[in-house]
């Protein structure tokens, strides 16, 4: 049995979220993939960011969607975290994809709301395509919709939804949606649940887990992957399994 470690954000513990640190610290740290957010910008770039703003990340102030790609690269997303990271400056997808592209996972979340990143799902496939990717690339979202738009684009494209919520059948959910994963608040899984996903040939990942007690108890589970800011502390647990 494999389980995936996936980093969330990158190794967002170790640098700062959604940047280049933080990406190649995870590839340091053995990650076996990476789980990254993207938005669209003004000029309908997909840029590599968690939240509808700059605010929290940057020294800037305003949403992403009313700035365009040039205007974004004008500011640093690194200092907030430690200001040896100052000259960190925003990503965009393709940029992001060629870093990481040796890795053999690559989990792209997609943000989307009522009034933001309408039509990103097909400038996500683009960028996709624009990089010669041999990985395992599964495209997630809290946005079903979303998932569903990816689907009748590009049916060989993996999809995850994404869920806080506890369903009573969740793999039927995920067929009906043609998802080949479920990605899965880890507080709300059990053991039967990982099983019964897989019978109907479901696979799971679990999301965000970092404390070793939790990690301990999705990799008993057997989950197929686990989406954590300690990549090298899930690591170490699945060695001491000899699971990896």
């Amino acid at each position: 049995m494999g389980i995936n470690i996936i980093a969330h954000r990158g190794s967002s513990k170790a640098a700062p979220e959604n940047t280049k640190s933080a990406f190649k610290q995870a590839i340091k740290d053995q990650a076996d993939g990476i789980e990254l957010d993207v938005h669209l910008t003004a000029d309908n770039q997909v840029i590599v960011i968690h939240d509808p703003t700059i605010d929290r990340t940057s020294k800037g102030k305003g949403f992403i969607k009313n700035f365009k790609l040039n205007e974004l690269k004008q500011y640093e997303f690194g200092s907030f975290f430690d200001e040896k990271f100052k000259n960190e400056k925003i990503l965009t997808l393709t940029e992001a994809l060629e870093i990481i592209k040796n890795l053999s996972f690559i989990n792209i979340e997609i943000k989307k709301g009522y009034n933001i990143n309408q039509g990103i799902e097909e400038e996500v496939l683009k960028s996709i395509e624009k990089i010669n990717l041999k990985n395992e690339i599964i495209i997630s979202s809290f946005n079903h919709e979303s998932l569903k738009m990816i689907k009748n684009i590009r049916n060989d494209i993996k999809i995850a939804p994404l869920l806080y919520a506890r369903l009573n059948k969740p793999w039927d959910y995920a067929i009906n949606l043609s998802a080949e994963y479920l990605h899965l608040y880890y507080k709300l899984v059990n053991k039967e649940i990982i099983e019964k996903c897989h019978q109907h040939g479901i696979k799971v990942n679990v999301f965000t887990v970092d404390e070793k007690y939790d990690l301990n108890k999705m990799i008993n589970y057997e989950v197929d992957g686990i989406i954590t800011n300690y990549p090298i502390r899930a690591r170490d647990l699945l060695a001491n399994k000899n699971l990896k």
